[in-house]
């Protein structure tokens, strides 16, 4: 397995490649995409467990993204059992995806928990869904502190985890070490990365924007409220499906194909040609 160092301008090729490929299967994707959401909502019911049980699925929900951007973007309908798609690849594969789902059950945990030190846990119960976010709350000091710091501890987590499942699923690298290479990748391509986020903020930004006009055309013609909500709610449905479609680019693009794979799930048969001057396909 060979890591690639990229130009700083195939950032942008990778949201542009997500975008692309939501809308070749546009309905198929945010089907999936809210059918993993929804799984983690519900693995939340479980009493005491269940949110560390939710935030243990995330690695598996982005493989599952991973393997539908890849069928779309090979011309192919990514069917639901692509949502199973960590649990059915053997013994082994399914150990190390539930072992790294349990890493970062525990590092997100561990952050929520870094951050109550600050506020008294209030941050973390209103992340969690366990408390309601009023103005009070929100203009409090050690609130926006505590926020503050989950969010500068989260990105080296995020990093830790960005291509961790593609590098299990895809390479059968052992969980701790596929954190290792996910991060040393992110941080060698940190040029491309700082792109590609900037893109998709851009990318947000803009749906956000365009939102905001619909809702005022809406009450101009007196149909605000529930429509204007139901809008809001797809659009950015619709924007967080994109985004986790772009995400199989940006491995596909970091590492080298692996060796053995079935081809049904994996991100390099026909990939969609890279911008000149970046390396070639995978």
């Amino acid at each position: 397995m060979k890591l690639h160092i990229v130009p700083a301008r195939t950032g942008m090729a990778w949201v542009k490649l997500g975008i692309r490929a939501f809308w070749r299967q546009p309905m198929a994707l945010a089907a999936l995409f809210f059918m993993t959401m929804a799984s983690m909502s519900v693995a939340t019911m479980v009493p005491l467990v269940g949110p560390a049980i939710a935030l243990a699925l995330l690695p598996s929900a982005t493989l599952a993204m991973m393997v539908a951007a890849a069928e779309a973007t090979q011309g192919r309908f990514p069917m639901p059992t692509v949502l199973l798609v960590a649990f059915r690849t053997g013994r082994q594969r399914l150990r190390d995806m539930l072992v790294l789902g349990a890493l970062y059950a525990a590092g997100f945990l561990g952050v929520m928990g870094l951050s109550a030190l600050i506020d008294g846990g209030q941050f973390a119960k209103v992340y969690l869904g366990g408390a309601k976010l009023t103005q009070e709350v929100a203009q409090d000091p050690a609130f926006q502190s505590a926020m503050w710091l989950s969010m500068v501890l989260y990105l080296p987590l995020s990093l830790l985890f960005w291509h961790a499942p593609g590098l299990v699923h895809w390479h059968g690298v052992p969980p701790v070490k596929a954190l290792f290479f996910s991060i040393v990748a992110c941080v060698r391509n940190f040029g491309a990365f700082l792109v590609y986020g900037l893109g998709w903020l851009g990318v947000f930004l803009l749906g956000g924007l365009v939102v905001s006009i619909a809702s005022v055309l809406l009450a101009v013609v007196g149909l605000a409220g529930a429509a204007a909500g139901g809008i809001m709610v797809g659009a950015a449905m619709m924007l967080a499906a994109m985004f986790f479609t772009s995400v199989v680019f940006t491995f596909r693009d970091c590492f080298d194909p692996p060796s053995t794979t079935t081809v049904h799930e994996a991100p390099y048969d026909e990939p969609t040609p890279p911008p000149p001057s970046t390396p070639g396909p995978l």
